[in-house]
């Protein structure tokens, strides 16, 4: 059993505070390939040789305006060529870490979302407080009846470098919002003063995973160079409830021969799994609308 910086078992913390923080799950002979290739698909994106990218002045789907990235989408994209991040992502010990969390077996995983924040080159960037599959103007009652719906899933940030541009609200992802962090998320959603928040600091070979329900933000700043893992998995347990927050980033590219012939042994039926849900959800090309 895993157990997190403060020797709490993952699964434990990560349900009564909504965010874990774990040592150690890249192998030590991963860490420098993950930090090269990262440099690699950073450059490309900056240079406009990668189009999956994330500017400064748009938080969410789609990013089509701008030049300062502060993400980089798909790493595991054929195109990319770079086999080492489906290699961590398909990790023994990353992926047990998941399969805790998630109360799962590895052939009930579904794979998803790998990405790459990092920091823009001219200017500084606030994300606003959010929920991410709830909008800040959803009413009290409605966001009250989403936050009883399981996830079927989780969601983290590794840091390659060190990283403190997450900010939580601890165990505010099974309650409605208070009248004053509801006033925040709708009329000052970058506030640097929202109520109990929490600045998460990670070292390198950090892991933070956390639930998307948990209200959060993040400060991105131009001047730190960050390189922080993006990821995501689901369990088949959802059925087709986790389709619409990942397919609005557009998978239709996991259908390519190419990328099915490069997935490792771990991840072929997690795979299998992902491609499940979209059918069952009528998205075959495995992309949809945002949500925001």
């Amino acid at each position: 059993m895993l157990t997190d910086i403060n020797n709490v078992p993952i699964d434990q913390a990560l349900k009564e505070q909504g965010y874990v923080i774990v040592d150690n799950l890249i192998p030590e002979d991963q860490f420098e390939k993950l930090k090269e290739a990262c440099d690699r698909v950073v450059k490309r994106a900056r240079d406009g040789d990668w189009k999956y990218r994330r500017l400064v002045g748009t938080q969410f789907p789609p990013w089509t305006e701008g030049t300062d990235v502060w993400g980089v989408q798909h790493l595991i994209h054929p195109d990319l060529q770079e086999p080492i991040f489906l290699q961590w992502y398909g990790s023994e010990k990353l992926m047990a870490a998941v399969c805790q969390l998630l109360h799962t077996k590895p052939e009930d995983l579904q794979m998803e979302l790998f990405n790459l924040l990092i920091n823009p080159q001219d200017s500084d960037f606030d994300l606003t407080w959010h929920r991410d599959a709830i909008p800040a103007e959803t009413s009290e009652e409605v966001e009250k009846e989403k936050l009883t719906i399981p996830h079927y899933g989780t969601q983290w940030n590794t840091a390659l470098y060190e990283d403190a541009c997450l900010y939580v609200v601890p165990n505010s992802h099974r309650r409605v919002r208070t009248a004053e962090e509801r006033d925040v998320t709708i009329n000052d959603p970058k506030s640097h003063n929202m109520p109990g928040q929490l600045q998460v600091r990670l070292k390198p070979g950090q892991t933070v995973f956390y639930d998307n329900n948990i209200l959060h933000r993040a400060a991105y700043v131009c001047t730190s160079k960050r390189a922080t893992l993006h990821a995501s998995m689901g369990t088949i347990e959802g059925g087709h409830h986790r389709a619409a927050t990942i397919f609005q980033h557009g998978l239709d590219w996991m259908t390519d021969d190419r990328f099915v012939q490069s997935i490792p042994d771990s991840l072929k039926k997690p795979y299998a799994n992902v491609r499940a849900m979209a059918q069952k959800a009528g998205l075959e090309k495995m992309e949809t609308k945002p949500i925001h």
